[in-house]
C-alpha cells in the first residue's frame, strides 16, 4: 500500500498518473488524502482508496497510515502560518501515525542546502530541512527529494511576461543555479516509492540537466515564445512589502525572502550534477511544452 498526500498539487497530479500506471502489476494498492474528493478525475477516484480531510489533522493520517507501506508526503503551502508552523508543526501527527503503524518508507518533497554554511537562515528551506529531520526521528527509512526552484514558479509571471515581456526575481542577473520541472520531481519520487530497495536516511538531489541564470531564462523564453523577453531585478525590500501587501503571515513572508537571499548567495550550488542527481526536462522543453500555451494562450 502506498499513501499519496497532496494528490491534486503540482507535483502529485504527475505523480499520480504513473503510479496507477505501475503500482497494480508490482501488487501495490494506492491511497489518497485529499481534501476535495471532487478535484480528482473520475478516472483515478474509481482506482484509488480515498481518505478525504488534511494530512495535517491527527485523526486523518491515521487512518490513512493504518496498514500502508510507504508514503509520499508533501506539506501544502499556508502563507497564513509561520515557517515551523506550516512545516514541522503540520508534519508531527503524521509522524506519529507513521510510528504507531509501522510504515517503513517515505518520499518527502524537500529543498536542497542541507549540510550548507545557509542552511541555518534560508527561511523557509531551512523549515523543510527540519521537517525532514521529523520524519527521519520515527525511524522510517525516508529519502527527502533536494530540490531547487522549480521552472513551474515562472507560471506566475505569465501575465507580465505576455503583456510587458519582462519577467522578475530578486536574484543577480547572471547568478546561475538548478531548476527542475515539476515532472521530473515525480518521476523520481515515483522510482523511490516502487522500488523500496533503499533504507536509511538520507537527500536525493534533483537538479534538472543544467545550471541557468535569469538572463539564461530570458533568452531562452525570447527563444520559444518569439517575441523579446527581460529580466528585471526587484529589491528584497519591495518583494517583502508586495507580499505583506497580499496579506501574508509576516513571519512567513520573512521566510520566503531569507529563502530567496540565501539562493542568491549560492545555497542550491552545494550538490554536484551526476547522472544520478540530473533530470532530464530541459528549460527549452518545458518553455515549448507548459510556459508557450500558458502566455500566448
Amino acid at each position: 500500500m502506498i499513501v499519496i498526500t497532496a494528490p491534486t498539487g503540482n507535483i502529485g497530479r504527475r505523480l499520480l498518473p504513473l503510479l496507477l500506471e505501475s503500482a497494480p502489476a508490482r501488487g501495490e494498492d494506492l491511497r489518497v488524502v485529499v481534501r476535495d474528493p471532487a478535484r480528482l478525475p473520475d478516472s483515478v477516484r474509481d482506482r484509488v482508496e480515498v481518505v478525504v480531510g488534511s494530512h495535517g489533522d491527527t485523526e486523518v493520517v491515521d487512518r490513512a497510515f493504518e496498514g500502508a507501506d510507504a508514503v509520499f508526503w508533501l506539506v501544502p503551502p499556508d502563507s497564513a502560518k509561520t515557517p515551523a508552523d506550516a512545516y514541522s508543526t503540520f508534519t508531527r501527527p503524521a509522524a506519529k501515525a507513521l510510528a504507531a503503524h509501522g510504515v517503513g518508507h517515505v518520499v518527502g518533497v524537500s529543498a536542497l542546502g542541507r549540510g550548507t554554511p545557509l542552511a541555518r537562515s534560508a527561511g523557509l528551506v531551512t523549515a523543510s530541512l527540519a521537517m525532514d529531520d521529523v520524519i527521519a526521528d520515527t525511524g522510517v527509512a525516508y529519502r527527502a527529494l533536494a530540490n531547487p526552484s522549480f521552472y513551474e514558479n515562472l507560471l506566475e509571471e505569465a501575465g507580465s511576461i505576455r503583456e510587458k515581456g519582462v519577467f522578475v526575481d530578486v536574484v543577480e542577473a547572471d547568478r546561475k543555479a538548478p531548476f527542475v520541472s515539476v515532472a521530473d520531481i515525480a518521476a523520481v519520487a515515483a522510482g523511490l516509492l516502487l522500488d523500496r530497495s533503499w533504507s536509511g536516511n538520507g537527500s536525493v538531489p534533483v537538479l534538472g540537466p543544467q545550471d541557468l541564470s535569469p538572463d539564461d531564462m530570458a533568452r531562452v523564453m525570447s527563444e520559444q515564445l518569439g517575441r523579446p523577453v527581460r529580466y528585471e531585478r526587484r529589491p528584497f525590500a519591495e518583494l517583502r512589502a508586495t507580499l505583506v501587501g497580499h496579506g501574508l503571515n509576516e513571519e512567513f513572508v520573512d521566510g520566503i525572502v531569507e529563502m530567496k537571499q540565501a539562493k542568491d548567495r549560492g545555497l542550491d550550488a552545494g550538490v554536484a550534477r551526476t547522472p544520478d542527481t540530473a533530470t532530464p526536462t530541459t528549460f527549452e522543453q518545458w518553455c515549448a511544452e507548459v510556459l508557450k500555451p500558458a502566455v500566448l494562450g
